[in-house]
């Protein structure tokens, strides 16, 4: 097993699992590959194992059990794509799998998903919104923000947690994620597609737009504290899960694999310009702005992300509460139950989710 492969199964595995990879599979697949450029085929392969589970499904009639597949399919192509940046054809292959999996399996799910697509600077950002199957509308709702390299394919397990309360869920693709990553690169100003995402959001019909939320994972827990700052009153709640304050500050002890991903997505030359863009991922003079409730989570045993930045966001936004977890690591996706309930519950109190 080579050293990157050693890393992505070291610093991943839990979230693999978390989100929605069975435990026989991960070991299965992960034992299967020697070299990383093995690793998008394995992963593609196992995820056409449960496309063909859908897809036979679907030709008989099953519709509930089609959608569980398909979402099941797109979570594994996912992981075959996340940080395959190097063999790029192949990288957006897989990805493409992982979005027609998905988009196939929205109308068969419980509660059901919608595609929606948002003009944006001449290309287009895509989200899934799902609101609850029980109540009526409007419903208050969350705007879910990807990391680097996570996207909405890879967040049912978390929408459920907000969806059992009564919240609608809004996962995006924004700039450097999933279908948007081909176009816009990462950037460290996120007002722009923020805002047009959460007018997107608004203007559904089954969304309270005086009840909306922002939350994120990972640079996305990032992304969702510079969204806050930006549109003041229009969020009612914020998280910042595993979030830096200052991207770049965190490049030295990053993965190989995460500094080559940023380089590709951030649209550097290089590493040295991949580590100057990522410096311009800073939270300095923008926690002060955040007037919503900000929950701020992270794990002491992040190696990814330092737990003091998350204890510098916290310590900076005027109403903010820090929840850290000490045997937490990025993501805090080993000790997902210690978070993920309290945080739905947290964000279900401050819109009043029914």
């Amino acid at each position: 097993m080579d050293d990157r492969v050693a890393s992505a199964i070291s610093h991943w595995g839990p979230r693999f699992t978390t989100n929605g990879v069975t435990v026989a599979d991960f070991e299965r697949v992960t034992q299967s590959v020697e070299k990383w450029s093995q690793w998008c085929a394995a992963w593609s392969a196992a995820g056409a194992e449960h496309e063909a589970l859908g897809r036979a499904a679907l030709d008989e009639g099953r519709l509930r059990s089609a959608g569980e597949h398909l979402a099941m399919a797109a979570v594994y192509f996912h992981f075959a794509k996340f940080l395959f940046v190097e063999e790029y054809d192949e990288m957006r292959e897989a990805h493409m799998s992982a979005v027609r999996c998905l988009d196939d399996a929205l109308p068969h799910l419980d509660p059901l998903g919608e595609r929606v697509e948002i003009p944006f600077e001449g290309t287009r950002m895509v989200g899934v919104f799902r609101a609850p199957s029980r109540g009526s509308g409007p419903f208050p709702a969350v705007l879910m923000i990807p990391g680097l390299d996570s996207a909405k394919e890879e967040f049912r397990s978390t929408e459920k947690t907000f969806l059992d309360r009564g919240i609608a869920t809004f996962s995006l693709d924004g700039p450097g994620q999933g279908e948007a990553e081909y176009d816009l690169p990462i950037r460290g100003e996120w007002s722009a597609p923020g805002a047009a995402a959460l007018d997107a959001l608004g203007a559904l019909p089954a969304v309270d737009a005086s009840r909306l939320a922002v939350w994120g994972v990972s640079l996305g827990g990032y992304y969702s504290a510079r969204v806050a700052a930006a549109v003041g009153d229009q969020v009612k709640a914020c998280v910042a899960l595993a979030g830096p304050y200052n991207f770049g500050e965190c490049w030295g002890q990053l993965p190989p694999l995460t500094r080559k991903a940023f380089e590709v997505r951030s649209k550097a030359g290089d590493d040295d310009e991949a580590r100057r863009n990522a410096l311009t991922l800073d939270l300095a003079g923008q926690t002060s702005r955040i007037t919503a409730p900000t929950l701020v989570v992270a794990g002491k045993l992040d190696r990814l992300i330092p737990w003091q930045q998350a204890a510098q966001v916290a310590a900076e936004i005027p109403d903010s509460e820090l929840l850290m977890l000490e045997d937490g690591n990025h993501g805090n996706m080993n000790v997902w139950p210690k978070h993920r309930p309290y945080t739905a519950d947290w964000l279900a109190s401050k819109l009043g989710a029914a």
